[in-house]
């Protein structure tokens, strides 16, 4: 008996010397996981928005939204399929870039983003920032930026006041030299968690080398809920005309409730729409055209959607029809944004801004997102990294969507558009 109780004694100990080991490794796990990350991609950073006014809010907002028609006018060059890209995500990450450009690159830059001067930008994009992460809301909504930086690389400490101050951007250092593969992996593994892992391997395998210096990376989540949600009992196959002669199967909501209201308008050769989510901050916008899209592309642009929103009045419809969705997109924008007017960042470039030297230029522009709607409301995520290197006509009162549309989530309030797409075939 003596000798059973001694051996349960040293067990014990062994068991608690373990536990003890266990929990210092988890702990230096996550110290670890703590340092390699800038910050905690659920806890970002606030900027500092003294400076900001409704005025020059109003500014980067029509600059951020000039800017995503002017995207999808050249996206819809090539691509007429679906379309889903955040401009706001793009938008912020350039926007930190631009902050070390000078010269000829910081005009094209600017030029082609439609950026106010930097006493503008600075502090109103600061406050929209804030804004988007505010806390207790009823739906969710957070975007966050980060820096990565080769070890050892010694960037300008204005720049990078600049960038944390006003943008949130905090700095982690990684080896692309000798250990590329596990940057890309912890770069990615951020992004994920900043956008509850809708957004996956933003950065491909073999994309970094060791003659990356710098990723800017951006992130925006969304989740919210319909204030009036459609039945999933109410849903139907339907066809929806991907042209006017072909179609598709697909499930088709349907939402009819004679207590509410949206704001919608008959333009003519449009139908818009407004559904909002709950807390009334967020909404979708869906433009429909009465034959095709062809009819209303050609004009798509900030001051058009001005217009028809101005049409807009609360309004009781018979009904709703609205395809579910959900599909993700990626697009490598180098090419993209030379040919929008900012050729030099890609060669040529100046970004002294950053570093005090002319080595630096963007090697790539990545931009993925992922979008679900359904009849309980939408989720939507997008992520940009810049990479740098050194050297039918329908009754009025009913709304159908069974062909192609666009659509736009917004903030109500400032009408900053976050995410902005094409539906051309929801079965894809």
């Amino acid at each position: 008996m003596h000798n059973i109780k001694k051996i349960v004694k040293i067990m014990t100990k062994k068991s608690l010397l373990i536990s003890l080991i266990l929990v210092a490794f988890v702990g230096i796990i996550i110290t670890v996981v703590l340092f390699i990350f800038s910050y905690k991609p659920t806890q970002t950073p606030e900027t500092d928005e003294t400076g900001s006014s409704q005025q020059g809010i109003n500014e980067v907002v029509s600059a951020n939204n000039r800017f995503a028609f002017d995207l999808f006018s050249q996206l819809n060059k090539s691509d007429k399929g679906n379309i889903f890209y955040s401009p706001y995500s793009i938008f912020t990450a350039l926007a930190t870039t631009y902050e070390g450009a000078r010269m000829q690159t910081a005009d094209e830059i600017k030029s082609v983003f439609h950026f106010p001067e930097n006493n503008i930008l600075r502090p109103n994009s600061a406050a929209i920032y804030n804004h988007i992460n505010k806390k207790d809301k009823p739906y969710k909504l957070n975007t966050g930026n980060a820096l990565w930086v080769q070890k050892n690389y010694k960037l300008l400490d204005k720049y990078l006041s600049t960038v944390e101050k006003y943008y949130g951007g905090k700095v982690a250092n990684l080896d692309f030299s000798e250990k590329a593969e596990k940057s890309r992996q912890t770069i990615n593994a951020f992004i994920e968690g900043k956008t509850a892992n809708r957004i996956k391997d933003l950065i491909p395998a073999g994309f970094l080398d060791a003659s990356t210096k710098l990723v800017l990376t951006n992130a925006i989540y969304f989740k919210g809920t319909w204030v009036w949600e459609f039945d999933k009992a109410d849903t139907r196959e339907e066809d929806f005309m991907t042209t006017p002669t072909n179609a598709v199967k697909t499930p088709m909501m349907y939402l009819e409730n004679d207590k509410a209201k949206f704001s919608y308008a008959d333009v003519g050769d449009l139908q818009i729409l407004e559904l909002p989510y709950k807390g009334n901050d967020i909404s979708m916008l869906i433009l429909l055209p009465t034959e095709n899209l062809n009819a209303i592309e050609p004009s798509l642009t900030i001051e058009k959607l001005k217009v028809w929103k101005n049409q807009m009045k609360e309004e009781k419809l018979d009904s709703i029809y609205l395809p579910k969705f959900k599909f993700d997109t990626k697009y490598y924008m180098a090419k993209t944004l030379s040919n929008m007017g900012m050729p030099s960042a890609f060669d040529n470039a100046d970004f002294s801004g950053i570093n005090g030297y002319r080595d630096l230029f963007i090697d790539e522009v990545i931009h993925q997102a992922f979008i679900e709607v359904d009849e309980k409301g939408t989720e939507a995520a997008g992520a940009t990294t810049v990479s740098m290197q050194d050297y039918v006509a329908l009754p009025r009162t009913v709304f159908n969507a069974n062909h192609p549309f666009l659509f736009v989530i917004q903030e109500k309030e400032t009408g900053n558009i976050l995410f902005l797409g094409r539906v051309s075939d929801p079965t894809k």
